[in-house]
């Protein structure tokens, strides 16, 4: 009987050990499925993470752009009230100009004091040219109202019809601006 006690003893130790494995078994499915349950939790959480990371992303470049946009519209508006500033300074001054240009062109022959105002005449204009400013060169060439302002028109036969025949008052330019348009006759 001792060895029917010793087997019954051996076979419930491996009963035992099968309800141990068994529950040990349970135990980690249900550890596992814990432990699935917390990464596809933390795999949702990643996805909306990342999600803001990728909103918040979007959203700071665009706010880079719309800076760079308005920085780059700044410079632009100022640089062009600059030139109109300019522009209007040189509109004031232009008539001085074509005073002096007048008086360089009925000048008596001989004198010195108009070989000065020749002179001021030309350092005036190397002012103007080394500001931005030219001269809207117009006699001889096809009238454009975009630069010239036609004071007349007349028949001549030297010139076709549209093109400028004289030039009364010069007209400037500061960079692409017109600040004066040429005062010209044209030929019909």
């Amino acid at each position: 009987m001792t060895e029917k006690k010793h087997e019954k003893k051996k076979e419930i130790e491996r009963e035992e050990e099968v309800m141990e494995t068994r529950a040990e078994a349970v135990a980690e499915a249900e550890v596992e499925e814990q432990v699935s349950a917390e990464i596809e939790a933390l795999k949702r959480q990643l996805e909306k993470a990342e999600a803001k990371v990728s909103e918040f992303k979007d959203s700071w470049m665009r706010s880079q752009a719309e800076l760079q946009n308005y920085r780059k519209r700044v410079e632009r508006d100022n640089e062009l009230a600059r030139i109109m500033m300019k522009g209007d300074l040189v509109k004031k001054i232009l008539p001085l100009l074509d005073d002096l240009e007048r008086a360089v062109q009925n000048r008596p022959e001989g004198n010195s004091w108009a070989d000065g105002i020749e002179l001021i005449v030309r350092k005036f204009l190397a002012t103007l040219e080394g500001e931005g400013v030219k001269k809207i060169e117009a006699e001889g060439a096809a009238f454009d109202p975009n630069f010239h302002e036609a004071i007349s028109s007349e028949h001549h036969e030297d010139f076709e019809s549209g093109q400028v025949i004289e030039v009364v008052r010069n007209g400037y330019m500061l960079g692409d601006h017109v600040i004066r348009p040429a005062l010209v006759r044209v030929a019909q």
